[in-house]
């Protein structure tokens, strides 16, 4: 009870000294008292006196009472000869700068209800200052927009010190705006490039909080103009670079190469490449940029390199990128661990879809069908319901590939000329091997499995299998599969019953031994 009182008497008190600063210029002095209340250490006294600070310097912001242009020393002006009124601007501008500063630095309070209201107040103190500009116009319609300000407020954002997934969260609403997502990109860029600089080793906290941020930037797709602000403008001027699209896809390119080429932690790695082909590279300006990124990935291996052939592929295929190894880097992540990994549907869905022109060579597809063949012989169930429909697609896209089917005078066995060792498929020799592989699993135990491997004894059908539903198929799916088939109404026995439990009927066990 003590506490609410004492916090509705402060709330009182701060209304007082907010009117009285409002009203009369010779109670300004009673800015400081306002200012002092943001250093408590309530996080419920500190809100009240951010609320009090938002309507104090937003209405000197909009009544133009705060000094404009370069903002000269405040104890070289109370000391000049300058009028009142001057003095005053300039000494009230002063004070904002302090709550600025102040707020800026609540950003990374404990309390998350502390930041989020000083990262609310200090966006409205930039919609106010580009309304009401703090600095002269160079020229008629130049374009002003508070950088400093909103510098400070993405570079408390992007602090390597705390982490600040949540209040970013609550930045993201603002990024619908041009203008914020617009300045937003470059003041990124230039914080990463100088925290990087000033930094021998980055903490991973500064790499998730700059990902977090520059992930949220999404660009429209189609070129139109600009103009959804959140600082409002009497006019626009078709000279400024903030309402084209081509500008903005300049500033993300920069933003994203600037972020990429680093040495990024291996779990940010992943979540690059998983948004790098809907997210990143349809909205850079030069998108083959990328190549350097892409193949350096290729060669971390796993699921990294799987991705990373995923955007080398929209490169290859949007953008006329050549890039001869693609499919030999494919090739080599088949291993008998693909079956195993979490990761294994985004794979085989990955594969389909580069595996999917029927311009391959034959010799290509045919080394990716032994392949999988080979390492099917050893793959769980689950899988194997997978893959075998697999490997008969890729027979159905090329025909030339059927020979492996059927090959009566094929080599033995023991003579197979597949080399499963060699990782270019174009040396492997395997369309001149046969899928033996295929018919061994016909006698596999699971039942599933055999009648999904006796599918090539009959002509393959043109249309193709769809293997979506089979991409997260499990173990635990299988046997819940297994127990709600219905048994037959009647088993089939023997045909001659036997009595007896020493054989059949006439039978010499019956004629000289019984059992009593």
């Amino acid at each position: 009870m003590d506490s609410q009182t004492t916090s509705a008497g402060s709330r009182g008190e701060l209304v007082r000294l907010l009117q009285a600063v409002l009203t009369s210029r010779g109670q300004a002095n009673a800015v400081f008292d306002i200012l002092a209340v943001l250093q408590s250490e309530d996080p419920e006294d500190i809100q009240e006196g951010v609320r009090t600070c938002s309507r104090l310097f937003g209405t000197l912001l909009e009544r133009k009472e705060l000094f404009v242009g370069s903002l000269p020393r405040e104890d070289t002006v109370l000391a000049g000869s300058q009028e009142a009124t001057h003095k005053y601007k300039v000494w009230m501008r002063h004070r904002y700068h302090s709550c600025c500063n102040r707020l800026e630095e609540l950003l990374t309070h404990p309390s998350f209800q502390v930041k989020e209201l000083a990262l609310k107040t200090l966006m409205k103190f930039v919609q106010l200052e580009g309304a009401k500009p703090l600095e002269k116009p160079q020229w008629e319609r130049h374009y002003l927009f508070p950088r400093i300000l909103f510098k400070a407020v993405v570079g408390s954002l992007l602090t390597p010190e705390d982490d600040q997934s949540l209040l970013i969260s609550q930045f993201c609403n603002y990024l619908e705006y041009d203008d914020i997502r617009f300045h937003t990109m470059q003041v990124a860029t230039s914080i990463v490039a100088r925290n990087i600089s000033q930094q021998p080793e980055v903490l991973f906290t500064f790499w998730n909080n700059a990902f977090m941020l520059l992930s949220a930037v999404n660009l429209p797709l189609k070129e139109h103009a600009l103009t959804n602000f959140y600082v409002k403008h009497a006019q626009t001027s078709d000279k400024w670079k903030v309402i084209h699209l081509k500008e903005h896809r300049k500033a993300f390119q920069e933003m994203w190469l600037g972020f990429l080429k680093h040495k990024l932690p291996l779990s940010l790695y992943k979540k690059v490449l998983v948004a790098m082909h809907d997210s990143i590279l349809p909205h850079l300006a030069q998108p083959t940029l990328m190549i350097d990124f892409l193949t350096s990935a290729c060669d971390v291996g796993g699921a990294i390199s799987l991705l990373a052939l995923n955007g080398l592929f929209i490169l290859i295929q949007k953008h006329n990128l050549e890039y001869p190894d693609f499919y030999r880097k494919l090739y080599g992540l088949l291993d008998p661990s693909i079956f195993h990994v979490k990761y294994r549907a985004r794979f085989f869905h990955l594969a389909d879809l580069f595996l999917s022109s029927s311009h391959l060579p034959a010799y290509l597809v045919a080394a990716f069908a032994k392949r999988l063949a080979r390492l099917a012989l050893t793959a769980p169930p689950e899988a194997l319901l997978m893959v075998l429909p697999f490997i008969c697609n890729l027979l159905r896209r090329h025909p030339a590939c059927r020979v492996m089917v059927h090959r009566p005078q094929g080599p033995e066995l023991d003579a197979d000329p597949y080399d499963p060792v060699e990782k270019d498929p174009a040396r492997s020799h395997a369309l001149e091997s046969c899928l033996w592989e295929l018919q061994t699993l016909q006698q596999h135990y699971h039942p599933e499995v055999s009648r999904a491997a006796s599918v090539i004894n009959q002509v393959l059908s043109v249309p193709e299998t769809s293997i979506a539903p089979l991409l997260e198929l499990t173990a635990y799916e299988i046997f819940e599969q297994d127990l709600k088939k219905k048994a037959p109404g009647s088993v089939p026995l023997e045909f001659i019953p036997t009595k007896g439990l020493l054989g059949k009927k006439d039978d010499l066990c019956t004629q000289f031994f019984t059992l009593s």
